[in-house]
């Protein structure tokens, strides 16, 4: 029986399909050219800043973060306007192990404070992928409870790259969140490593968290580190884990006495704390206060902050001559072939990086 075509009332039809949606955002697109024109007026920002208006002080970190020079101009400008009404918080810095528990450390000493109704700005390092260049930025969603809270402000920030385990406009950020009137800021860094030690540059407390029961305790951790903690804290000191974090800390405070003294003239305490059950916690505050009054006594904190300035001047004059290095338009054409040189073995690094530098001299002579 040879096949039919189909009549009208047969089933057999084929429906039209649905139009597709677009891949990209066109509405998102045209905000972000048209975000020049979206600037607000430099008295806003620094306005706001200053009354505690928290999405406007997100607004102006934004700016301090991006890299496009409008925003640039006027992100320097608000940081002029607010450094006269800085410098007063406390500043802690908190590095660790990874799974060592930082996240959750600070947010239950965070709490603490802000139900004693101080004000604690956490801005959190995410480490950015060397592949896509993103960062998860989650610190939010594993702080729920002190997102929540009108004392508190968490500010997550890519590291986009930058060594050191801070991201590259930290320090300006501590400064317009303590002209927003925040009594503590914490730095939370990305880990330890080899290049985790920059936090210690701009914080006035080092604190570094270490957890037991992973072997071998201090394995992994570098001495550099260990040298310029002003505190050690063993979390996760709950349940059958108490034995093995009091052993922790034993070993810490033995490997602490083969270190040199403390510049602070302060010896380096150690002690434990469970940051899920909430204990202990009130002691490494106190640890941490008592340091802090010392330091004010003996005048070494104005001496580490004025140390402190110093390294941000240096820090500054690299980071604009790597930016105006990178800017030039005629080495920005080079680059490419000097890259295509050295994968070709014509040229060695070295040699090629001297002649870009020869020609970049050349020009600003």
């Amino acid at each position: 029986m040879k096949d039919q075509k189909p009549t009208k009332e047969s089933a057999l039809k084929v429906n039209a399909g649905i139009e597709q949606p677009a891949s990209l955002n066109n509405a998102a697109i045209e905000r972000l050219k048209n975000r020049k024109q979206q600037l607000l007026p430099l008295q806003i920002y620094i306005d706001g800043i200053l009354s505690g208006d928290m999405v406007l002080l997100s607004k102006a970190i934004t700016l301090i973060e991006s890299n496009l020079q409008a925003h640039q101009e006027i992100a320097q400008q608000i940081i002029a306007a607010c450094l006269p009404h800085s410098g007063k918080a406390l500043r802690l810095g908190i590095t660790g192990v990874p799974g060592a528990g930082k996240s959750t450390f600070i947010e239950a000493l965070g709490v603490l404070l802000c139900e004693q109704n101080q004000k604690v700005a956490v801005l959190a390092i995410d480490p950015s992928s060397q592949r896509s260049k993103g960062s998860i930025l989650g610190d939010k969603t594993r702080m729920e409870q002190l997102s929540a809270h009108p004392n508190a402000y968490i500010r997550p920030s890519a590291s986009s790259g930058t060594l050191g385990g801070v991201a590259r406009k930290t320090r300006e950020t501590i400064i317009l969140c303590e002209a927003a009137g925040f009594d503590n800021i914490f730095v939370e860094t990305v880990g330890v490593g080899q290049s985790e030690t920059a936090v210690h540059s701009m914080v006035d407390f080092f604190l570094l968290i270490l957890i037991s029961g992973a072997g071998d305790e201090l394995q992994g951790i570098k001495k550099g580190i260990m040298e310029m903690a002003d505190g050690i804290v063993v979390n996760k000191a709950d349940g059958d884990n108490i034995a093995r974090a009091n052993r922790a800390k034993a070993e810490c405070e033995s490997a602490l006495h083969l270190f040199p003294p403390s510049e602070s003239g302060v010896e380096p305490k150690v002690l434990t704390c469970s940051s899920t059950q909430q204990t202990g916690i009130a002691e490494v505050w106190k640890m941490i206060t008592s340091h802090i009054q010392t330091i004010k006594t003996n005048g070494y904190l104005l001496h580490k902050r004025t140390q402190q300035d110093v390294q941000l001047m240096y820090d500054t004059i690299d980071e604009a001559l790597k930016r105006r290095f990178y800017e030039n338009s005629d080495l920005h054409k080079q680059l490419p072939e000097m890259e295509k040189a050295v994968k070709q073995q014509r040229l060695t690094a070295y040699v090629a990086a001297q002649q870009l530098l020869n020609e970049y001299f050349k020009q600003i002579e």
